[in-house]
């Protein structure tokens, strides 16, 4: 099967019939190298036109189509060819059983690096900067598991300005905080196992740097009077916020764009964006400056907006 000048609207939901009833389907297209232009530039080669497309759209309709994009192999001139593998939608951490430790160390979730998702890496570094962790003095991780963000914050800053930091990190996940204990020795960072809805009970005082990612917006924790919460009782005055809400899935290995709220079969935003608003209006009230940036992850960035007083 090869395509020449077929449109995306026919290429897709063919791939799409194809891929409901076999695991992998294999085609052949021209070869991405060979020109250049916006998808849907005709191209002339010899006697034959061809609508051009580059890898990345491609790769973007093996994702829309639940699939992996294999390594393209090169065949008769000016051809490649494609093949998409269908991913299996229930080895996902998503699925994982409610009796294991959802987040812990033998966990599916424990396979997941997010700082080699280059979207997350890029937009999580680029809120650091926005938030100058350099110069942060008390920064708090809600749903800190290994302390990964803590990891990327140390790596970022020279050694005298990082142990000048001090780091708390809170996940309800035992085996998690162990792991990050051996990994963090020094003094300047500090590692609770705790439900993050008993937080007051840990009497950790205020932080100048709020993190949290993919956390807040668990089922088990009223979102909005909670983090309203966190705003007036555990921020200094001139404080910062990173906040990261999953706009993907983490499904066979892939990080697949798109929300997936309740009760839809297909990805629904609406309960994400509505979190998101909800913040920022808030946050806007609080004379906090407010961004928002990402991806895969959508990284709402807060800065205090520090009030000048003439003389």
């Amino acid at each position: 099967m090869y395509f020449t000048i077929e449109t995306m609207q026919e290429i897709l939901p063919l791939l799409q019939t194809i891929l409901k009833e076999r695991d992998e389907v294999s085609f052949e297209v021209l070869n991405p190298d060979v020109a250049q232009g916006y998808a849907g530039t005709p191209i002339h080669i010899g006697k034959t036109t061809y609508l051009y497309r580059g890898y990345k759209a491609w790769t973007d309709l093996a994702e829309l189509l639940y699939a992996r994009m294999l390594t393209p192999k090169e065949t008769t001139y000016p051809l490649v060819k494609l093949s998409f593998k269908k991913l299996s939608k229930t080895h996902s951490f998503h699925h994982d059983a409610k009796e294991c430790e959802k987040y812990g160390t033998a966990s599916h979730f424990w396979q997941i690096y997010k700082m080699e998702e280059p979207a997350f890496l890029y937009y999580y570094t680029q809120a650091l900067e926005n938030v100058t962790v350099a110069q942060r003095t008390d920064i708090l991780n809600l749903g800190v598991n290994r302390a990964d963000e803590f990891d990327i914050i140390r790596k970022h800053l020279d050694t005298q300005t990082y142990h000048n930091l001090s780091l708390t990190g809170i996940d309800h996940s035992h085996s998690a905080i162990a792991y990050a204990k051996e990994h963090f020795k020094g003094e300047n960072v500090h590692f609770y196992v705790e439900d993050i809805n008993k937080i007051d009970s840990l009497g950790l005082g205020k932080f100048d740097l709020l993190i949290s990612i993919g956390t807040l917006q668990s089922p088990s924790i009223p979102f909005k009077p909670f983090f309203m919460h966190l705003v007036q009782h555990y921020l200094k005055e001139e404080s910062a916020i990173i906040l990261g809400f999953p706009n993907a899935r983490w499904i066979d290995g892939e990080l697949i764009y798109g929300a997936k709220a309740p009760n839809y079969a297909m990805n629904e935003m609406s309960l994400l964006l509505s979190d998101i608003i909800f913040c920022k209006k808030y946050l806007q009230q609080k004379r906090y400056r407010v961004t928002i940036t990402g991806k895969q992850y959508l990284f709402l960035t807060a800065t205090k907006i520090l009030t000048q007083i003439s003389k």
